[in-house]
């Protein structure tokens, strides 16, 4: 099982990324922009992830993943139970999410090679 310890240690190194506090649930932000979230219990957790293959994901692991609450469908954003991903799957989501939300340029600066 991971923690928001274990997500905190990966995303305090991707540049632009930043924590913040947000009606007691701990986010993860590039400017504005929430790439990923925790439930208040830090059970799920939240991500983005493109719409348009959200339907598949959830389908094919839906003892990992679900999708979020309806207020929630129009954003590219998906869930994920801590107890059902290690820490290698989730550095590969974490860093998907914010590789969605920073600059082509941010993030092959980041990747040597632009290969995430």
């Amino acid at each position: 099982m991971i923690t928001v310890d274990d997500v905190r240690a990966f995303a305090k190194d991707l540049p632009r990324s930043y924590e913040v506090l947000v009606h007691d649930r701990i986010k993860f932000r590039v400017g504005q922009i929430v790439y990923v979230a925790f439930s208040r219990d830090e059970t799920v957790m939240g991500f983005g992830f493109p719409k348009e293959e959200r339907q598949m994901l959830v389908e094919t692991w839906p003892e990992k993943f679900m999708l979020p609450r309806e207020s929630d469908m129009r954003f590219n954003w998906v869930l994920v139970r801590m107890d059902a991903i290690d820490v290698e799957e989730m550095r590969e989501l974490v860093l998907d999410a914010w590789r969605m939300v920073v600059p082509k340029k941010v993030w092959t600066a980041y990747a040597p090679g632009g290969v995430i």
